[in-house]
């Protein structure tokens, strides 16, 4: 399991580099380690950094002899050496170690039961004001290098301007926050007000990237112009999301709103979890088996829900079961009748209840014995889920990126994998230990 896992890790590390040559790096078991231990405890790069040179145990793991030897082991070679790891081979090194349990437990992949969860991606509360800010200060630096490259002048007020949007913008917060309805029907006012003056920004950004381009191309590169583009793109889609729900009265849809200009990528989610009616991230399914592994995980589109992923993932699962699975058990927001049908097709005993109130008592009264015990078994996974928010950093991701918050939620599963992993082994050896005690096999 050792090798098979390492020779996964050297073929993102060295994939477009030889590892015989250049300056010597971690090795490929450590690089495994650290990115274990690092959502396996929820550290971040920092304390991960302190528990290299300080962790006995961790150390020896990772094969470090003596306390001076800290060479290759700071903050940014770890960080970056991790981000190589590809979410696919993240992915592959789950299965693997999922496999290596079934091995233990045969019997482990025979039930599971599957849920989705938000998680969180790393940004402040979105409002257009802020975020149409968000877009002003990051434009305005980027313009002003251009602009001082080609030799361009316009930009040396623009400070002062960015400076009135940044007042206007805590403006509309005091006044959105207020209960008093005089200052909340100005909102549309300074809402206004703050659109002509982003407006003027875009419009001044916009002139300079195409003079810069017509008469100082040779100049300036490619990277410069596109970067610049791409945030008056973001900062426009937010202003038209300003001037349509605030001026107009639209209602727009999620799916034409922008959460984030860093994470596009975030979702708005209305779950109506208590204390958290509106969640900002992305939908995340995990399959659980009967020995506590996480045996596939998905992370879904941004309008994708439970009921439409279900049977392509069930699919997925059963087939990396090899077909073993007898029992599977899901929330009642998978329901569908067509997806009941297709399920059941797949697993012989299947519980998925439907959403009605009539329906759903209908069929509690009607389900036989196998059924209600498989309904019982599936509120484990809610645990699982809480284990993995709370103790392997899946409440929030700190990583930037589409592609990085894929890395996080699988290095997140992998850390939780490893631990039951070690539970299984343990009981194997020292079936008496307080560390191999399994409620889940106790029940």
């Amino acid at each position: 399991l050792r090798m098979k896992v390492i020779r996964l890790v050297a073929a993102d590390i060295n994939e477009d580099s030889r590892a015989d040559v250049g300056r010597p790096g971690m090795d490929y078991w450590q690089v495994l380690v650290l990115a274990a231990v690092r959502l396996g405890c929820n550290l971040d790069f920092d304390k991960l950094q302190d528990q290299v040179e300080n962790h006995r145990a961790l150390r020896g793991i990772m094969g470090i002899g003596e306390w001076e030897d800290l060479e290759g082991f700071n903050y940014r070679t770890i960080r970056e050496t991790l981000c190589l790891l590809k979410p696919a081979t993240i992915s592959k090194l789950n299965e693997a170690i999922v496999t290596a349990g079934h091995a233990i437990d045969p019997q482990a992949g025979v039930t599971v039961r599957a849920d989705s969860f938000v998680i969180e991606t790393n940004i402040h509360y979105p409002s257009e004001s802020t975020l149409i800010l968000d877009g002003i200060r990051k434009l305005v630096p980027l313009c002003v290098d251009l602009a001082s490259t080609c030799g361009m002048s316009g930009w040396r007020q623009i400070s002062h301007l960015v400076k009135k949007i940044k007042k206007q913008t805590q403006k509309i917060g005091r006044m959105a926050a207020s209960k008093s309805p005089s200052k909340k029907a100005l909102l549309s006012t300074a809402y206004s007000e703050l659109l002509e003056r982003a407006g003027k920004v875009l419009q001044l950004a916009r002139e300079l990237v195409k003079t810069a381009i017509k008469e100082h191309g040779s100049r300036v590169t490619a990277l410069q112009t596109k970067t610049i583009e791409l945030w008056i793109d973001l900062t426009s889609q937010v202003c038209d999301t300003a001037f349509r729900r605030v001026l107009l009265g639209e209602s727009v849809p999620s799916s034409e709103k922008l959460f984030s200009l860093f994470e596009t990528h975030t979702q708005l989610y209305r779950r109506g979890k208590v204390g958290q009616a509106n969640q900002f991230g992305r939908l995340a399914l995990v399959y659980e088996d009967g020995a506590g592994f996480i045996s596939h995980y998905h992370l879904m589109d941004r309008e994708a829900t439970d009921k439409d992923v279900v049977v392509e993932q069930t699919v997925v699962v059963m087939d990396k079961h090899n077909g073993a699975i007898e029992s599977a058990s899901f929330d009642r927001g998978f329901y569908s009748k067509e997806n009941e049908q297709a399920l059941q097709e797949l697993v012989g005993n299947v519980c998925v209840l439907p959403r009605a109130p009539s329906e759903y008592a209908e069929r509690l009264k009607t389900a036989d014995i196998k059924f209600h015990k498989t309904r019982l078994h599936h509120s484990g996974i809610e645990s699982a889920i809480g284990a993995m928010q709370r103790g392997n950093g899946l409440k929030r991701c700190r990583d930037k990126s589409e592609v990085g918050f894929e890395r996080y939620f699988g290095l997140g599963v992998l850390g939780r994998n490893i631990h039951t992993l070690g539970k299984l082994l343990l009981a194997r050896d020292h079936a008496n230990s307080l560390a191999a005690t399994n409620r889940r096999k106790a029940a």
